[in-house]
């Protein structure tokens, strides 16, 4: 039988596996569907080797146990945050789900202080094909105040918007797409969330892209429940409500008609009768001590919604700065915001041309993966482009072409990807030069796109430029097209042509190929970022194909080149903006 696959997370260490186990139980128990394989993946970086060997003996038909060491993986993110003891806790191990499994589509992640009385099969078919998560309410934040308060004055979150993560449906395609891992990243950098710390982050990555289901799948032991407890799928023994604490807990029962059929049973009856008066009143001003806490970071005034705004303005105001002041000395090749170093790119580091199935594999499935990425970016008003101007031009190539274009934005190749789509030209391949950091830096899945899209990375290293040279030339030769930015550098939103630089010409001068000169103009949307500026509306002006000078020498033929293609941008400049091309200063050309 061809069974569904429907994975499962949980995070724990040795210490919870216990508890884990009787969630583990109770899931196995009420998972009924013969058409679907249940693979359960624990995620840790303690769990003994007898422990785990012990709850393998959980596996049926159907329902599959692995153990997964996330000690490596998280030596392989450290150098891009400090690793506190907090952040490497298990409650964080759910953010790691989607770049770990670039396999799965979608999973679930499970807190293992649960009792699941339903089929999680079920859970997975909620289609949340246009939402990052799938979750439900957070009834801290709906039924008491405080925390409500809390959530929307000092995170910018409506309380009745806010999910418990201790349950997710995840769509990790999108998770991925939207890149959440490295924005929870950059956001503990900016700001320290101590409130429900995992829990606001993923509120604050994932706002406005939830899906919030039925209730029942996560139905908390905390407050009034509007529903008998027999039809809750999913039942949530949070914060201080532990049936193996307190003998008084809500549907304790329930925990323990699952507990007494398994070997850790004894030992939590332990737990329960050795958990002491002095405990429980620790726990009672534990919860005391969170109430007051998010009494107390509501009302700073240094709030994570007053950091984050001022944070992002700071910083764009920054590179605006930084922009006048390269303009003013005439540096015009010279990016504006700072990259990390990034490791060489060696020679047998990269297959330029993809010559093994195994790259041209890897390929296909990274245009999928980037093309619906675009997708939910224009979808989501991030990519606007109002107009496609002189697509005839593209469409009429009969031959290969560099394709040259201003950059002003991590997106603007996005743009020039779907104007080439547009020019229905299935015969060529599209192919776009990118900065050895980009190919080098990035993991997960921003980084199989830039190694994976028909991408062509420059080099440090002077024997593997030679081969990105031998490649660029024969792709243009063979008919395809090669996108570069021929300023060779990327200053946020800026309007102006910079002085190109001569490489990119050599290119075309050696495959004796045309230049297609693409000039990309904007004007402010109606539409805001997270940092209060316009989003950009762009139109691309795809202009009239330039060939080389033969009757030039080889030098003089590239020089041409570069300087059509500049007064050829400089005219579509002064045209849509309606203003001479001037600099502060005027610029060094080489």
């Amino acid at each position: 039988m061809n069974r569904k696959i429907v994975p499962v997370f949980f995070a724990l260490d040795e210490r919870f596996l216990k508890y884990g186990i009787v969630s583990l139980y109770s899931m196995r128990e009420n998972a009924k569907r013969d058409d679907v394989l249940y693979k359960i993946h624990f995620l840790h970086s303690d769990v003994l080797p007898e422990s785990q060997a012990k709850v393998k003996t959980l596996e049926r038909d159907g329902f599959e146990i692995s153990f997964e060491d996330v000690s490596d993986y998280l030596k392989s993110i450290e150098h891009k945050f400090p690793l506190r003891d907090y952040y490497s806790k298990t409650t964080y191990y759910r953010l790691f789900i989607a770049d770990m499994h670039p396999e799965f589509d979608k999973a679930i992640y499970i807190d293992s202080d649960t009792i699941i009385q339903g089929d999680v099969a079920d859970l997975f078919d909620i289609d949340i094909a246009d939402y990052v998560l799938g979750a439900c309410h957070e009834q801290a934040m709906v039924q008491v105040d405080e925390y409500g308060t809390y959530v929307e004055k000092c995170l910018g979150l409506d309380r009745n918007l806010y999910f418990n993560a201790g349950l997710l449906l995840i769509n990790c395609v999108a998770f991925r797409e939207r890149n959440v891992l490295d924005r929870f990243i950059n956001i503990l950098q900016v700001y320290d969330c101590v409130v429900t710390q995992d829990e606001d982050y993923l509120n604050l990555l994932c706002k406005d892209h939830t899906l919030f289901i039925d209730q029942r799948w996560n139905t908390e032991v905390f407050g009034t429940l509007s529903y008998p407890i027999e039809e809750a799928k999913v039942i949530h023994y949070i914060m201080f409500n532990k049936p193996w604490h307190y003998e008084s807990c809500p549907f304790a029962d329930i925990f323990y008609s699952y507990a007494k059929k398994t070997w850790v049973y004894e030992s939590i009856l332990e737990d329960l009768h050795s958990y002491t008066d002095e405990q429980r009143e620790r726990d009672k001003k534990g919860y005391e001590n969170l109430l007051n806490l998010a009494i107390k970071e509501t009302n700073k005034d240094d709030t994570y919604l007053n950091v984050i705004r001022k944070r992002q303005a700071a910083d764009r105001i920054a590179i605006l700065q930084k922009i006048r002041a390269y303009e003013k000395e005439g540096i015009f090749d010279k990016d504006v915001e700072d990259d990390p170093p990034a490791p060489v790119l060696m020679p047998d580091d990269i297959d330029y041309l993809n010559h093994t199935i195994r790259e041209r594999i890897k390929t296909k499935m990274a245009f999928r993966m980037a093309h619906k990425l675009v997708d939910r970016l224009v979808k989501d008003k991030q990519l606007i482009i109002k107009d496609i101007k002189g697509l005839e031009n593209f469409k009429n190539m009969q031959e290969g072409a560099l394709v040259t274009c201003n950059h002003f934005n991590a997106f603007d190749s996005f743009a020039i990807q779907l104007a080439y789509e547009a020019a229905d030209q299935p015969r060529r391949k599209f192919y776009r030069v990118i900065r050895e950091g980009n190919y080098t830096n990035f993991p997960g899945f921003y980084g199989f796109l830039m190694r994976n899209c028909n991408t062509l990375p420059l080099s440090s290293n002077l024997e593997t430029m030679k081969k990105f040279q031998e490649a660029a030339v024969k792709l243009l030769k063979d008919g395809h097209f090669v996108l570069v930015y021929p300023e060779q550098s990327m200053w946020w939103n800026y309007r102006k042509p910079k002085p190109l630089k001569r490489g990119a010409y050599v290119f075309a001068c050696k495959a004796n190929v045309p230049v297609l000169p693409c000039f990309i103009t904007m004007k402010d949307s109606e539409y805001i970022d997270e940092a209060g500026f316009p989003i950009q509306e762009y139109t691309i002006h795809i202009e009239k194909p330039i060939y080389p000078n033969a009757e030039l020498g080889y030098r003089d033929r590239i020089e041409d080149l570069k300087q059509r293609n500049f007064e050829v941008w400089k005219e579509v400049y002064e045209r849509e903006y309606q203003t001479e091309l001037s600099y502060i200063t005027v610029p060094q050309l080489d």
